[in-house]
């Protein structure tokens, strides 16, 4: 059997005695070091809570390539007893389903224990309505990451929603990293010079939650520019970057997390993409296309005359349409339709050999 258990955000202080006897008669103590951190202290506490009830646990390290890997795991639990503790709750992790879903197939029996999950617990403490957030994302190091969490910040603040970041942690080899909430900032920051979509600034209203669960558990909230002056500790590290706020949450963000900067709407001057783009290129479209009218008209020749200007009336009348689905909540037709436009356009201009 195959048992994932998890230990929630307070270690060993809220283990159940169901989990204490589960441990005493289980085969093998697989500790997932991966996708969640737990402390040595944890585990020293661990084992004296089981020599406290009467018995010893050997507890062994589950490392990244261990765990993504499963195949050890999933033959050790064809035969016998094996557990695999977590933080938090296990299938928040996306590893742990994939394994959860090879063991049922593989007709291994499987036992799951919930426990509490650090992302819904760090939501609650910081006050957000759970209901309010978009995609969540991690950010890692890596430039690439950077650019996916900075997109999904733009596809979240445009629906009004809330951004959970979480921030990279590793332990492999022995060597404990976690991406320090400054370098997240720095990274945003840099992504917003290179795209320019406004979506992350100095003046951007964020949230960093860090070790929640744990005695010296903290939530700051502030600007970036309050933000970045501050030295968060080790991790883990979160950062939620707000939506639209309902005045419940800018109550209890300014009551429950140490407050830098009173709360604002991140969402003020958000603009859709294909908006920002009808409204830089509809007004040149229309600039060429006068210049490309007066032109025309005193072009010699009836026929071809006729024949520009029904060309320039379908490219304004593209125009119009961009313009138009842009207020029908059809961005996509939008942006084709001024496409259109701009091809009649310049195709005209290539006939008139002028780039206008």
């Amino acid at each position: 059997m195959l048992r994932f258990i998890g230990l929630g955000i307070n270690g060993y202080k809220t283990m159940s005695t169901h989990v204490l006897e589960i441990l005493r008669n289980c085969n093998t103590i697989y500790l997932d070091k991966f996708t969640g951190f737990v402390s040595d202290d944890d585990l020293k506490e661990l084992r004296s809570l089981a020599e406290l009830h009467g018995f010893e646990i050997n507890i062994l390290p589950a490392e990244r390539w261990f765990v993504e890997d499963g195949r050890d795991i999933l033959e050790q639990a064809r035969t016998s007893d094996l557990v695999l503790l977590t933080y938090g709750d296990p299938f928040i992790a996306t590893t742990l389903i994939e394994l959860y879903v090879r063991a049922v197939k593989n007709s291994i029996k499987v036992d799951v224990i919930h426990a509490a999950s650090g992302i819904t617990s760090l939501i609650g403490e910081a006050g957000l309505h759970i209901y309010k957030f978009g995609r969540i994302v991690t950010i890692t190091s890596e430039q690439l990451s950077t650019v996916s969490v900075y997109n999904a910040i733009f596809e979240n603040l445009l629906r009004r929603n809330h951004t959970l970041i979480l921030t990279e942690y590793n332990n492999e080899h022995g060597k404990l990293f976690f991406l320090n909430p400054n370098s997240a900032f720095k990274a945003l920051l840099q992504a917003e010079m290179d795209f320019r979509f406004k979506v992350f600034f100095e003046d951007t209203f964020a949230i960093v939650a860090s070790r929640i669960g744990m005695q010296d558990q903290k939530i700051v909230s502030g600007t970036v520019r309050s933000l970045n002056g501050i030295n968060f500790g080790q991790g883990p590290h979160s950062i939620i970057i707000t939506g639209a706020l309902h005045f419940t949450e800018v109550e209890a963000l300014m009551t429950l997390t140490y407050n830098l900067n009173e709360p604002l709407d991140n969402t003020a001057n958000m603009q859709n993409l294909s908006a920002g783009m009808i409204a830089r290129y509809a007004p040149k479209a229309r600039q060429a296309l006068s210049q490309l009218k007066r032109i025309s008209s005193t072009d010699n020749g009836i026929s071809g005359n006729k024949i520009n200007m029904e060309i320039l009336a379908n490219a304004e009348c593209y125009i119009d349409d961009a313009e138009r689905f842009l207020l029908q909540g059809k961005p996509e037709l939008a942006v084709l339709s001024i496409g259109y436009a701009e091809g009649l356009i310049d195709a005209m201009g290539v006939t008139k050999e002028i780039d206008p």
